[in-house]
């Protein structure tokens, strides 16, 4: 097996963020789930964007929100994900290229315009996110670059992905091009209503093995097993995935294996500003420790370290230099 060329690609929904702060009575008003992510066509959409406060726009999207993390931490990193050739496009191309990661996706010429995130932080730092997918769902199997795939340590999945049908294709494509290059495949589970509305299927890419690595919060833990007992879905999960991370917001974090089940304490802050990218951040900390040699323990903190920096100001990307971070906390890179 040849030595990785990049660390970890990413391959998910390539999606500009749009962020207001907001009170818990418009998320009522609006019939919105706090703290959960909502589909949503292009009228709801436009009324939404008119009803909000003032908004911040930052490129986003999960797994690209995770590849931008590993790139601060000084990894190779590259984002799969699909935008049209419009304003919000060139602007999510150009955030993430100048993030250092590679983005060689071809833009949509025609079909709904890049894919948008309305993202409301309520005053406890909850975030509650209406996405309108557009161009994003328009990633196809034609649109994975299979000798990139190939030379990545590995291959980071997003849950979210698994909506759109040509998608999931692109998905698994890369899922089977990863391993046939002897790499690791990571699925994050994404939301607990994303794994409502796919939990079968969820479940048989961990047990078939066309994942090696899943991430997930205890929301999502909770229903991809249906119970409200977290030992008894972590009992589960031990039984069914190779490797998994259970993150738990200021209770840290739960590596699982097979084998063993092994408790990360969650770092220090001052104050939650925004819980946006928590997850993803967290994820790029973990990912660029495996890729790197890092044990668990090690990546878990790591991870917690990204996850910690990113809540403590508005935006789902870092602001400092993870990997400058690190080494001030005695977690070189």
């Amino acid at each position: 097996m040849t030595a990785p060329r990049y660390d970890v690609i990413g391959i998910g929904n390539a999606v500009v963020d749009v962020i207001a702060r907001a009170e818990d009575d418009f998320l009522v008003e609006h019939g919105m789930h706090k703290g959960a992510m909502a589909l949503i066509d292009q009228v709801r959409a436009e009324k939404i964007y008119q009803a909000m406060g003032p908004a911040v726009e930052s490129s986003g999207g999960s797994a690209a929100n995770t590849i931008v993390g590993v790139a601060s931490f000084g990894g190779h990193a590259a984002f799969i994900g699909k935008v049209k050739d419009d304003e919000l496009g060139r602007a999510f191309a150009h955030d993430i290229r100048a993030a250092r990661v590679a983005f060689e996706t071809k833009p949509a010429g025609d079909g709904p315009s890049t894919a948008r995130c309305y993202i409301m932080v309520t005053p406890d730092g909850e975030r509650t996110m209406n996405t309108f997918l557009g161009a994003a769902q328009d990633l196809k199997p034609a649109d994975i670059d299979e000798a990139k795939v190939a030379s990545a340590a590995l291959i980071y999945l997003e849950g979210y992905l698994w909506d759109p049908p040509q998608a999931k294709e692109a998905f698994v494509k890369a899922a089977a091009v990863a391993h046939k290059a002897g790499r690791r495949v990571a699925l994050t589970l994404s939301d607990a209503f994303c794994v409502d509305r796919y939990r079968a299927e969820f479940l048989d890419l961990i047990r078939k093995g066309t994942v090696d690595i899943v991430f997930a919060n205890e929301h999502e833990l909770h229903s991809l097993y249906e119970t409200a007992d977290f030992d008894t879905a972590v009992k589960a999960l031990r039984h069914d995935a190779k490797l998994a991370v259970i993150t738990r917001s200021e209770k840290g974090c739960v590596v699982v294996t097979r084998k063993t089940v092994e408790a990360v304490q969650a770092m220090p802050i001052d104050r939650v500003v925004d819980v946006t990218g928590a997850g993803d951040l967290f994820a790029a900390g973990f990912l660029i420790g495996l890729a790197r040699g890092k044990d668990h323990r090690t990546a878990a903190r790591l991870g917690a370290l990204a996850a910690a920096e990113v809540i403590q100001h508005i935006g789902a990307r870092p602001a400092v230099s993870l990997k400058a971070l690190a080494a001030e906390n005695g977690l070189p890179v």
